[in-house]
């Protein structure tokens, strides 16, 4: 697929989205433009459903919306506020990890810059990206498994893992596309273009798409 083609899927995918759901995290960036609330909603969402991350964050943030507050709770009270997120245990102490060192290295603040998000407790290259782009504003594009999925689908990129298509992104998609396309195509995958039988007869885009490694849809 050329660049030209994925440019005229993007285009009518973005205009498509406003009638698909908003992911968690991009709500919290629209709600209060806040890195540490973007950061700490990013970490809960991993393997979670937005609805319970939705859910969990708004009671964790009526609580906590600073590193501060976050270590005036106990992991505990975390524990039961963040409640059903996956591997919500593990969440709970992280949070603590994540604010202790927020408020020893960075003054308490969440750093803008991507290599030192890295050296966060818990952040990987998604959630980096994240926070990079919907906290600052800063160049960056967020991989995650629907991003990968369905660059690979499309025959945009031919990679093995998100990180390699993150790489590959970087070199030839064009720089308008670096921060919407996660938003984009997540709420496509979520509505649409499932891992396994995606809506290819409700797809709006479906001549375009190369369908690579698509042997059933719907």
């Amino acid at each position: 697929m050329t660049t030209e083609t994925l440019d005229r899927i993007l285009t009518v995918l973005q205009r498509e989205s406003r009638n698909w759901q908003v992911p968690i995290v991009t709500l919290v960036a629209e709600r209060s433009n806040d890195p540490f609330q973007i950061l700490v909603s990013t970490l809960l969402s991993l393997r979670t459903k937005d609805e319970t991350t939705t859910a969990a964050s708004r009671r964790l943030f009526a609580k906590a919306t600073t590193p501060e507050a976050m270590l005036s709770l106990s992991t505990e009270e975390i524990r039961v506020l963040i409640f059903p997120v996956g591997f919500y245990k593990r969440k709970a102490e992280n949070l603590h990890a994540v604010s202790r060192m927020l408020l020893d290295r960075y003054g308490g603040r969440v750093p803008a810059d991507l290599d030192e998000l890295l050296k966060i407790p818990g952040v990987g290259r998604k959630t980096a990206n994240l926070v990079v782009t919907l906290g600052f504003g800063k160049p960056g594009i967020c991989v995650d498994t629907h991003v990968h999925r369905i660059t690979n689908r499309f025959g945009y990129v031919r990679t093995r893992t998100p990180g390699e298509t993150e790489f590959a992104l970087r070199a030839k998609l064009p720089p308008a596309w670096w921060i919407p396309i996660n938003d984009i195509l997540v709420a496509f995958g979520q509505s649409l273009c499932h891992p396994t039988s995606p809506w290819c007869s409700r797809c709006p885009v479906e001549t375009d798409c190369e369908k690579t490694g698509v042997t059933r849809s719907r």
